[in-house]
């Protein structure tokens, strides 16, 4: 019997080893679960970074959106936003208790106002992203290597135009 030499056997010829299966595709269903719950966490992670305590949400969310799309009326502000006019109204109020936001009369319709974000307004819109960038790039930069980050920054492309950007 001979004595065993510690080798592997050699393998015989036209013999392969088996190769690891790949793995399967994801499903569309399975890829949007994991994705909402991941930018969930992510979103709520950098808002509890900044100085949230200066501004609820849906504050946030409509100083944002006149600092995108310009001056609107409360009822334009109110479908943009999925509200009802009456919440949206009371949202311009506390913005405007603020100073945050003002009110001009419509040019177009002397009956209606447009509401505008202010000076101070958008010094605290920007002390939010700030605080949320900052918190993310230090993130990006402590967790992930260079690779990695041109994978998000791959994916960040590819989000964007899933969101028609």
């Amino acid at each position: 019997m001979p004595e065993p030499t510690g080798n592997p056997p050699a393998e015989l010829p036209g013999a392969s080893s088996p190769e690891p299966s790949p793995e399967p595709e994801p499903e569309p269903e399975q890829v949007a679960l994991r994705l909402s719950a991941v930018l969930g966490r992510l979103l709520r992670r950098m808002r509890s970074t900044s100085s949230e305590s200066l501004l609820p949400p849906t504050q946030r969310s409509l100083l944002a959106r006149l600092d995108r799309e310009g001056p609107a009326t409360t009822a334009a502000l109110a479908r943009a936003e999925y509200v009802r006019p009456q919440s949206m109204r009371l949202t311009v109020g506390a913005l405007e208790s603020r100073g945050l936001v003002e009110r001009a009369p419509d040019p177009a319709d002397g009956r209606k106002s447009v509401v505008s974000i202010t000076r101070t307004g958008l010094e605290v819109l920007t002390t939010l992203r700030t605080a949320k960038n900052d918190w993310l790039a230090e993130a990006l930069a402590a967790e992930l290597d260079d690779e990695e980050r041109r994978t998000v920054a791959e994916a960040a492309e590819l989000l964007d135009r899933l969101a028609g950007g």
